[in-house]
């Protein structure tokens, strides 16, 4: 990384390659790479002589949606400039995407879900009931699908977003993973043995949305994340409603037995 002082970052070749260089390492796929180089050079078209700054970062995304770029474009695009701002140790000047509109967020309900897998069960569509069980059940981002590997599903738990899996998805990977021949490494991949990206995993969803009888819209990996955020959410309401149901009753009880 080339830098003038603590306060600007020259963006340029060098530092550019060899940040992708790190996320190929870390099992990014081509696609991926393919967007954060796109991401990277556009916030490099906007820095004066490739000068980023904490503030030249904080207008970037401004100046990103005033040139006509859609909310979700914008929201890639600052993503993986927080990558690069994580790689260079400078996490404090990150961005935090903004939320975007309910149009382009489509909600995928519970019984749709279970429409989905059902209908890759049916299908005989293991690999897709596979990602549909997992990125609705685990909330995992979709470009994190490489560090599923068939070492963190035998341990119970990924790393990648810290949480344990249930018995029966663990069993249901390990046996996907045994049939395709997979001993070590990524258990989703392409023929090549590269890890499957977005585009592949999207797909793969949505060729079950017309039998299941779902929108093709809510058949991605963003509406899988966003149900499992909104469950846990409702799970949370449920138990924290349960609780203070439970303390009032306690505190009825003990005002009929010692109250004044």
């Amino acid at each position: 990384m080339t830098s003038t002082t603590d306060d600007v970052i020259l963006l340029d070749d060098t530092l550019t390659e060899t940040f992708l260089t790190d996320l190929q390492s870390r099992g990014r796929t081509e696609e991926t790479l393919k967007c954060y180089r796109n991401s990277i050079g556009k916030l490099r078209g906007f820095l004066p002589g490739h000068r980023l700054s904490h503030d030249a970062m904080l207008q970037w995304p401004d100046a990103l949606r005033e040139q006509g770029y859609c909310p979700s474009t914008v929201n890639s695009a600052v993503s993986a400039a927080n990558s690069l701002l994580a790689f260079c140790g400078k996490r404090g000047w990150q961005v935090m995407p903004s939320p975007l509109p309910e149009t382009e967020q489509p909600e995928l309900s519970r019984r749709e879900y279970l429409r989905l897998l059902q209908t890759a069960r049916i299908l005989e569509k293991e690999r897709a009931y596979l990602l549909v069980k997992l990125l609705g059940t685990t909330g995992l981002p979709v470009h994190l699908l490489p560090e599923v590997t068939v070492e963190a599903v035998g341990s119970g738990r990924l790393p990648a977003c810290d949480m344990a899996l249930c018995g029966s998805l663990k069993e249901e990977l390990l046996a996907f993973a045994a049939r395709e021949g997979i001993s070590a490494g990524p258990v989703f991949v392409t023929r090549r043995g590269t890890p499957v990206g977005r585009t592949t995993v999207t797909a793969l969803i949505q060729a079950l949305s017309h039998d299941a009888r779902v929108e093709p819209g809510k058949c991605t990996p963003r509406c899988l994340r966003k149900l499992y955020l909104r469950t846990q959410e409702q799970i949370q309401t449920l138990v924290s409603t349960l609780a203070q149901e439970e303390y009032e009753k306690l505190l009825r009880d003990e005002q009929q037995k010692i109250g004044w």
